[in-house]
């Protein structure tokens, strides 16, 4: 697997957001200010709760086909390789993490059965766009910690995209996973959600190293980042941070996890958390790193990388 300069791009932009001309101008600033190599989309699909069975992708929760397929379009006339994350969301703001079911079907309550059946045709309805458009990776499925344990389900879907979609399939993880999945072996790569505080670098990467020499696949961070929140470094995957703005603190974080990082050569790449289709607020706080000092750390990271 070629080296991933990566970011994810508009995350589950609803309908219409990607073909404003705000964000034909915020993915030309992308390609120009932080030179990646790889781009993720993630149409998101929906759900209202964590517990509900059927994952919606028609509405205007989610960009449309026309609008997913010329950005992938745009980003491969560019150079760019394209990876397609299709992700479900809860409508409740529950997180995707908590979607879970009785581990076996009752009647009168929701099912996990129901459920995948849901989730396959999501999958399978990008992964066919993904087949037809060339992108160069599926990942069918984001953070789904509390359904990893059905593996069976999991082993199928993975089956049922092969027959649709020619290239490599992977999985993201989240955080600290990484050597709790058990299907590993069924895809062809390993991906997760790097929001490791600034000092366990080392230790985290030499857990994941082990996963990746047991089971002897390419890995890659599909999600990392830190937001310029004050306390940030430490806890880069909590929302509910003040909004005490601290950019050099995120740029911090940010050259932390490559001084550790790069020297794994396991690690096939980054593909960080995340560049929006509007324009940045100025003093952002969030994760976005359209115009951060972090951005400056990044981008000077990939040109200098091969």
């Amino acid at each position: 697997m070629d080296l991933i300069k990566g970011i994810n791009f508009a995350p589950f932009a609803p309908r219409g957001a990607l073909s404003t001309p705000e964000a034909a101008e915020s993915l030309d600033a992308l390609l120009s200010d932080m030179a990646p190599n790889t781009v993720i989309l993630s149409p998101g699909g929906v759900q209202k709760t964590a517990h509900s069975e059927t994952v919606s992708f028609t509405s205007a929760h989610t960009m449309t086909d026309a609008e997913l397929i010329a950005v992938i379009r745009r980003l491969h006339a560019r150079g760019i390789r394209v990876l397609l994350k299709p992700t479900v969301n809860c409508l409740d703001g529950t997180w995707r993490a908590y979607i879970s079911f009785f581990d076996e079907d009752v009647p009168g309550e929701p099912a996990w059965s129901r459920w995948f059946a849901s989730y396959t045709d999501f999958q399978l309805h990008y992964a066919r766009i993904a087949a037809d458009e060339g992108c160069e990776m599926l990942l069918p499925g984001c953070e789904m910690v509390m359904s990893e344990h059905r593996e069976t389900e999991w082993r199928a879907l993975i089956a049922r995209l092969r027959a649709v979609y020619p290239g490599p399939i992977g999985y993201n993880c989240d955080k600290y996973q990484e050597d709790r999945v058990t299907w590993w072996d069924c895809v062809d790569v390993i991906a997760s959600s790097g929001y490791y505080p600034i000092g366990d670098w080392e230790a985290q990467l030499d857990r994941i190293e082990r996963v990746v020499q047991r089971y002897g696949k390419p890995f890659f961070f599909a999600e990392l980042g830190c937001m310029a929140a004050q306390g940030s470094s430490l806890r880069p995957n909590d929302w509910t941070l003040s909004d005490a703005f601290a950019p050099q603190e995120q740029a911090a974080w940010y050259r932390a996890m490559f001084d550790s990082a790069l020297r794994r050569s396991w690690v096939g790449g980054f593909a960080f958390w995340d560049w929006q289709a509007r324009p940045a607020a100025e003093r952002d706080c969030g994760y976005n790193l359209r115009g951060t000092q972090a951005l400056r750390v990044v981008s000077e990271i990939y040109r200098s990388l091969p």
